[in-house]
Formats: C-alpha cells, structure tokens, sequence
C-alpha cells in the first residue's frame, strides 16, 4: 500500500512541475510574452509601447508568473482551464474536441499498426506453429525499414499520391471517418512495423518454453500454440504499447498539420509557439492523464495476461541464446551506405545552380538536384556525418539512460509516463529554456525523451525475468542480488533493448532534424537528412527524387540498424543450464489451457 501511495506522490509531483515548467516558460525563455501573443493575434499590428501595455493587462502579465499559475490552477479545480491568450475562447471546451479528434486518429492508428505488427510476426508464427524455427531469427528487414520512414513521408506521399492524383481518399481536413483513413496509416505504419519487430524478436523464446514442446507432443494444432505464444510475450511488450498510445496522440504533430486535422497535438504546438499558457496547460495536463490511464491500463493488462506464474517466479525465460546469424546483410548495407557517402563527400553540396534545378538523377547528378540546382548527392554524402555520428551518439546515451533507470521501475515508471506526455516541439522548447539555445539544443531535447521507451522495455522484460524458475532456484542457493544482476537479469536484458535501440536509430536522426521547424535544429543550407527531407517536401509530387534521396538513405540506415542488431546475442549458457529453466506445472499457464481446452 505504502508502495503505491508513494508512487502516486511521485506521479503526482512530476505532472505538477511539468505544469509549473510550463506556466514559468515564457521567463525562463526571457521572452516577452506579450509580444509573442501580438504577434499570434495580427502579425500587421505595430508593437508600440501602448499596445503592448494592454496586453499585459489584459491578461494580467504585471502580476507574475506564480500568481497567473495560481489562478489557473484555482479555477481548474472548478472545471475552469481558462480562456485562450490568443483567441478569447474558453480552453476546456477546445481541448477536449482536440483530444477527442486525436483519440479517434490513434484508435483507427492502432488497429492499423497491430495488422502490420501481425504481417511482420507472420512468417515467425508460421515456423514456430510447424516446429520449422530451428533457432533462426525470422523476422526481415523489411520491417525495418518500413519502421525508418518518418511519418510526415508517408503522410506527404498519401496526401499527394493516394488523395490528390487518384483522389480515391480525402486528403484534407476533419469531417467524418474517411478522412481517418490516409492519417491512420501515416501512423500506424511505422508504428506497427516497430511493435511487430519487437514481438518476433521475443515469439522464438516462447516456441521454445516447456509448455509449447508438451502442447505439440500432445497434438495440439499449432494455430493455437502461436495464439498462446503471442499471449505469452505480451506482457512484455504492452509498456511500450501505452507510449505508443500518448506518444500517437500528441505526437502526431506533422501529421495532423500536413492533414489538417484540430488534433492535440497540433492544438498543443500552436499553443507553445504563441506562448498561449492556458491552451497550453490544459493540453499537456491532458496529455499526462491520457499516459497514466494508458500505462496503468497495460500494467494491469500485462499482469492479468501472466498470471499468478508472475507472483510464483514460475514463467521462463524468453531469452534464450540465439545462433550466429548471417553477416551478409548488415556487410551489405553498410557497404552501400558507405558507397553513398564516398561519393558524395569530394562534391559541393552548396554549389547553386539555378539553370538545372529539380534535374532528373543523371551521370552528373545521380541523385538529382534539388529547388537550388544543388547537388543532391553531395549533400546527402556531407549530411551523413553529422547525421550519422550525432544519431549514434544520442542512441547510445538513451539506451544507457533507459537501462539504468529501467532497473529501478519505481523511480523510473512515473517519470517514463510524464516524458513521454510532452511532445518533441515542447521538450524542445523546455529545454531550450533551461540550456539555451545552441548547438547542443537539438541534442540535449531528443536525448531527454529517447530514453523513455527503452527504460519501460528494460522495467517490463526485467519483470518477466525476475519471474523465471531458474531465477528463484538460483536465488534460493544464496546468489546475491549482484550477482543475479549481474550474470542472470543483464545478460537476458541488454541484448533485446540493445536491437530496441538500434530499431529506432533512424528515428533519433528524424527528430534532430524536426526540430529545424522551431529554428532549434539544423537549419538550411545545412545538408543534415531531416532537413532535406523537409526542405524538399513541397516538391515531392514535381520531383519525387528530391525526397526519395534522404528517405531511401535513412531506410538503408534502419535497415543496417536492424540487420546488425541481430549478431547481439545473449552468450550461450553452460551445458545443462537450459533444464533450469522448465517452470512447474502451474494453473494458469498456456499449456494448462491448452490441454483443458483440448
């Protein structure tokens, strides 16, 4: 009880600085919060001395920070979020068409994502029912790259192509359930090309438990074996499906601009950009609530799903050494990724040439020109290096972050919840309030949210693995929590958070470049892959080339990220160890259903 009561504390002082980071940012910025809402209001207007001194009364600005935050919180207690800076309205009214907007975008995203998630598993599902996998890793990399494609790509290349040119779907605004359908899949095709990676690289270890060689030897049909197998790694993977929960609601900022779609997210950015605080309060706040409902609800889910075997120490482990895998693939990739950047570094990727703008790629220009007739192939050679070692760099610190405070899920659960509630554009902004703004701006704002993920991966499979029989027998002989630590929960842990982290390398690359938008990341002429993707997006349906360059690199980049994941292995255990890890025979496990079902 103390437990929980604690954690609520926790949670609940997290949400409120979050809250109060929020209402102090346009002084911590050192911004002049009336003139930010000026210009909101009519960019024509002159900001004279006059007119800015009736803003601040207007809204009260003399008064202060705290007493502004008081009041808001005063009146939210009563149901009253305020009424926008900008527009006059009342705020709760808004927010809450907003929220509802992006739930039904997430909700049709979701089902998306887990039909794409189910293509991915299905070769493995398929093996594993026939007793085919032999140890071999099944899922491709087709997946992978899939996984790569930013959402605003897909986004554009929808809008353009299925709703322009063919005109077979809306592409523009928010009026009944067709237009969901063309925003949905710029979601959930990412989305479920990483969740659907995740479980394949869990479904092998399930194949092999105890439960699922007794249910074939006893006849079982192995279409049911795989449904238990899929139940079986759920509980690992449902924390990361409340992220994707909050992280689609308001983090589909691109989305919904390039859609046109009165989403949250969108609603949340605009706010943050013309300092609107109580538009901006009251969606964040709305976005923390939606995270705690959604986390608890797949804790819940995820105990429910293991059962009592949870609180026995009577599951096994899914984490089993895997084989050599080929070195084909990653060689391959990296060597092409390689190719690329050789060739284009001896070219000058700022060189202007108005006369072959939006050229065709050619033996000049293999990859084509750009708006500005510049050399497209140069600059995705000299974006590579800042791109490359910098997306490294931060993958490397969130995967320490994330395992770390992955290990102490008390600590780390709440806060996971609350990061992930804060859209890139506004934890790009929070944290240019505090360091300033610089060249490490972009670094340090996608390195305080990257780690989120991986730490709810880390708390979740350290559950599972705390719950193993081998566990419990090794710490009924005396081992230390070390020692547990140390040679049984790590070396089960890392490998697949490790491939976690190295699925969403080209991702840390696109949220560097997202932040060019707010002027916080890099900005033209600067070649970095984000910006040439965004800088050449208005032309995708002219000279589709122009952005099939950058998108067709960072794809290679996921897909070398995946290919090379998975030589992480777990190291091979000592002959004899694999016994240890049959659970007894226990109520809820999937072989006792399967045989009473039988």
């Amino acid at each position: 009880m103390r437990q929980h009561v604690a954690a609520l504390l926790w949670r609940t002082a997290l949400a409120a600085g979050l809250v109060c980071g929020i209402g102090l940012l346009p002084w911590l910025t050192r911004t002049d919060p009336a003139l930010t809402v000026l210009k909101a209001r009519s960019a024509e207007r002159d900001p004279t001395p006059e007119v800015l001194a009736d803003i601040r009364d207007q809204l009260g600005l003399d008064s202060g920070p705290l007493h502004l935050l008081g009041q808001w919180l005063s009146g939210l207690a009563h149901g009253d979020a305020g009424h926008s800076w900008i527009s006059g309205g009342e705020v709760l009214p808004g927010v809450l068409r907003a929220l509802g907007a992006s739930l039904l975008l997430m909700t049709v995203a979701l089902g998306i994502a887990a039909v794409v998630a189910a293509l991915v598993c299905a070769r493995t599902l398929h093996l594993g029912a026939r007793r085919r996998l032999d140890g071999r890793r099944a899922g491709g990399t087709g997946s992978a790259v899939l996984a790569a494609l930013p959402e605003f790509l897909v986004a554009s290349v929808l809008a353009t192509v299925v709703g322009v040119q063919l005109g077979w779907l809306p592409a523009l605004g928010w009026y009944g359930p067709q237009w969901t359908v063309l925003p949905a899949l710029a979601l959930g095709l990412p989305a479920g090309a990483v969740l659907g990676r995740l479980l394949d690289d869990l479904l092998p270890g399930a194949f092999d438990e105890p439960w699922a060689l007794a249910s074939a030897a006893r006849g079982i049909p192995g279409r049911r074996i795989a449904r238990h197998a899929v139940r079986r790694c759920l509980p690992a993977l449902l924390p990361n499906l409340g992220l994707f929960v909050v992280g689609l609601t308001g983090g589909a900022v691109a989305v919904e601009q390039i859609f046109d779609i009165p989403g949250l997210g969108r609603t949340t950015l605009q706010a943050a950009l013309a300092q609107d605080l109580p538009v901006l309060q009251a969606g964040t706040l709305a976005l923390i609530l939606l995270g705690a409902v959604a986390t608890g609800a797949c804790r819940l889910a995820a105990r429910l799903l293991a059962g009592p075997a949870l609180r026995d120490g009577a599951l096994s482990t899914l984490h089993r050494p895997a084989p050599p895998t080929r070195r084909v693939q990653p060689v391959v990739h990296g060597a092409v990724l390689a190719a690329v950047v050789a060739l284009g570094l001896p070219r000058d990727p700022l060189a202007l040439n108005t006369g072959e703008r939006l050229e065709e790629p050619s033996l000049a220009h293999p990859f084509g020109t750009d708006a500005l007739g510049r050399d497209l192939l140069a600059r995705v050679g000299h974006g590579a290096l800042d791109t490359l070692l910098l997306a490294l760099a931060i993958s490397a610190a969130a995967l320490c972050a994330g395992v770390l405070l992955g290990l102490l899920p008390r600590l780390s659960g709440p806060l996971v919840d609350t990061v992930n509630a804060v859209p890139a554009a506004l934890g790009a902004l929070l944290v240019t309030a505090v360091a300033g703004s610089g060249a490490t701006t972009p670094a340090l704002a996608v390195t305080a949210v990257a780690w989120a993920p991986l730490a709810a991966h880390t708390s979740a499979l350290l559950a599972q693995e705390r719950a193993t029989a081998h566990l419990t027998a090794t710490r009924g002989l005396g081992a230390s929590r070390w020692y547990l630590l140390r040679h049984e929960l790590l070396p089960a842990v890392l490998p697949p958070v490790t491939r976690h982290a190295l699925l969403r390398l080209p991702g840390v690359a696109l949220a560097l470049a997202s932040l060019g938008f707010l002027g916080l990341g890099a900005q033209p002429p600067s070649p970095e892959w984000g910006a040439l993707l965004a800088e050449n997006q208005p032309y995708a349906e002219r000279a589709p080339w122009a952005v099939l360059a950058p998108a067709c690199v960072l794809a290679l980049l996921g897909a070398l990220a995946v290919t090379a994941a998975g030589g992480v292995r777990r190291p091979g255990r000592r002959r004899g160890d694999r016994t240890s890890d049959a659970p007894p025979a226990h109520p809820s496990s999937p072989a006792k259903e399967l045989v009473g079902a039988r």
